[in-house]
């Protein structure tokens, strides 16, 4: 009896996966089946993205920064109109303002934000060294009918009242189109592990070249949503990047709650942390944020390599023009740009000098 017991439980669970096999297939509605393909699409972009693109290292104008329609000189005062918008996701203060010719423009402000210089030297860095980045142009802004702090206060004030900005920066987006599953996704620095070069993407030396960077400018505010990937030829995204969109807290010391004034240009911390996490070894130095997703990563020797040669075109006047243009000296005045200059090259050489083991 127990033999035919456990025959006809088997024939049973036999007969419920038949079953449960024959059964028609439940149809996906509408909404799973986008969001599948919206997945697959972004998990493609990755995969065959660009982190980075050759450039005239020693050619490139680190004062004047990109040009383009939306280019500005370095201290120009640019009027516009305030467009009152929701104040969105950060906490960094910004707004937008409406050129004559109707260009909308995002502009961060405030003396005591050290984003507004930070970015300025980042993505110029990022620039001339071929990585993507967006543009940052310091400037002046008169903004008719702002209020006097639009971040706080976001309601439009008189049209004929001009409000200035001094210092504020301008930033202007790289042209594409943002991949993404949900709003404001972004991407982890883990997610450059699936970047394949043999599907066309960037090689482990741009992509470690990248993250070392990060380890030198402290990039501490690394959180997904500070990294964008984007299509560059929509609707085929045939070319991709993944790249750092924001940069402010940056030139300072990463540190666990992204404090702005430890983060953001402070010549002390950034002067005084290493490069490297040990005398031996590629493991950068880049302390933990609570929202980041990047901590002392390790890195190849193909990428040191990498950015060692790219890093060493850079000249004195290169390096000179950008952490003036950048108004380091404003936001922090215990440093003179010759001591920026000198740190720099300091934390150049202890990326040249020293050897991974692969």
């Amino acid at each position: 009896m127990k033999q035919l017991s456990r025959a006809s439980k088997w024939l049973a669970i036999v007969g419920v996966c038949c079953a449960a096999a024959c059964a028609p297939a439940t149809k996906e509605s509408p909404s799973t089946t986008a969001a599948s393909s919206t997945r697959l699409r972004r998990l493609e972009a990755i995969h065959h993205a660009q982190v980075w693109k050759a450039t005239n290292v020693r050619s490139m104008d680190l004062r004047a920064g990109p040009r383009g329609p939306l280019a500005f000189e370095p201290n120009e005062t640019v009027a516009c109109d305030f467009v009152q918008r929701p104040r969105g996701s950060g906490s960094t203060p910004k707004f937008s303002c409406a050129t004559a010719s109707d260009h909308e423009l995002k502009v961060r402000y405030g003396k005591t934000n050290g984003e507004v210089y930070a970015q300025v030297a980042a993505t110029r860095l990022m620039w001339a060294l071929g990585f993507w980045s967006n543009a940052m142009y310091p400037v002046k802004v008169a903004c008719a009918g702002c209020p006097l702090d639009p971040f706080k206060d976001p309601i439009a004030a008189a049209r004929s009242r001009i409000t200035t900005f001094d210092p504020a920066t301008i930033d202007v987006k790289v042209d594409g189109l943002t991949i993404e599953t949900k709003p404001d996704e972004g991407w982890s620095w883990k997610e450059l592990d699936q970047v394949d070069e043999q599907a066309g993407g960037a090689s482990k030396a741009q992509r470690d070249a990248l993250t070392l960077l990060a380890v030198l400018m402290q990039h501490s505010s690394n959180k997904s949503i500070n990294q964008r990937i984007v299509c560059l030829d929509p609707p085929a995204c045939s070319q991709t990047l993944m790249m750092i969109s924001d940069a402010g807290k940056t030139f300072g010391r990463a540190n666990r709650f992204n404090k702005d004034a430890v983060a953001a240009v402070n010549f002390k911390e950034w002067s005084h942390e290493p490069i490297w996490n040990g005398s031996a070894g590629c493991i950068g130095d880049l302390p933990r944020s609570w929202s980041g997703t990047l901590r002392d990563p390790r890195v190849g020797e193909a990428g040191r390599k990498f950015l060692a040669d790219l890093l060493a075109q850079l000249t004195d006047t290169q390096l000179h023009d950008l952490f003036d243009v950048s108004r380091f000296t404003e936001r922090d005045p215990t440093a003179t740009i010759d001591d920026w200059v000198n740190a720099f090259k300091q934390k150049r050489s202890a990326i040249a000098d020293r050897h991974c083991d692969s």
